[in-house]
């Protein structure tokens, strides 16, 4: 019986984190391009009528990947690598994100919440949601390489792993209070995510 139900939490992990990481893409890849480009009338009833449905999908999926994902780190508690590790740390940030950062700032920029400063909250939402487009990439493979690519029950910690964190954490930070950099363009937070992902998975392969 713990069996199915250890599968059935990695089933839901995977069905959650295709609706949030899916909305998150959606955001960032398709309706921001959009805004930029709608009439006034459009915009703004997209963004009293869709962006709210997106975002409650969006919060929720990230609420219950978090969920299930902490049951799954609870299974395989003996068995964590490093890979594991900086997947999980990164996914961790990027739901405190949604609802500590994004969430609360798409409030006041879509009107849902009156007053502040629409303009500010609706940059702050956006510098986090491309943080957490540019930790997608890394996470994903950080928790796929844990059982396929790094072995389970390897030592944890040392330098690699150090460094890899140091370079999340900073990066987390610029996403509170930071700049976008090249994150502003589609095609520049793909890229980030990519050449981030190849910068992560050499410090803990050859650290």
């Amino acid at each position: 019986m713990i069996e199915f139900i250890n599968f059935l939490a990695r089933w839901g992990h995977v069905l959650f984190g295709i609706v949030w990481i899916g909305m998150l893409y959606y955001f960032n890849f398709v309706q921001g391009g959009y805004f930029k480009a709608a009439s006034a009338e459009g915009l703004a009833d997209a963004k009293a009528k869709l962006a709210p449905s997106a975002l409650w999908w969006f919060r929720w999926g990230a609420m219950f990947t978090f969920i299930t994902g902490l049951y799954l780190l609870h299974t395989i508690s003996s068995v964590l690598n490093n890979f594991i590790i900086m997947g999980s740390v990164m996914g961790t940030l990027m739901a405190a994100n949604v609802w500590m950062v994004i969430w609360p700032a798409q409030r006041i920029a879509l009107g849902i919440e009156e007053g502040g400063d629409k303009a500010a909250a609706g940059a702050k939402a956006l510098l986090a949601s491309r943080t957490n487009t540019l930790f997608s990439a890394p996470m994903l493979f950080g928790m796929l390489a844990g059982p396929h690519y790094g072995q389970y029950g390897t030592a944890i910690g040392g330098t690699g792993l150090t460094v890899a964190l140091v370079i999340i954490l900073a990066l987390q930070i610029n996403a509170i209070k930071g700049k976008q950099g090249p994150m502003t363009t589609v095609n520049g937070v793909i890229g980030s995510s990519l050449a981030l992902t190849a910068i992560l998975v050499a410090a803990l392969s050859f650290l």
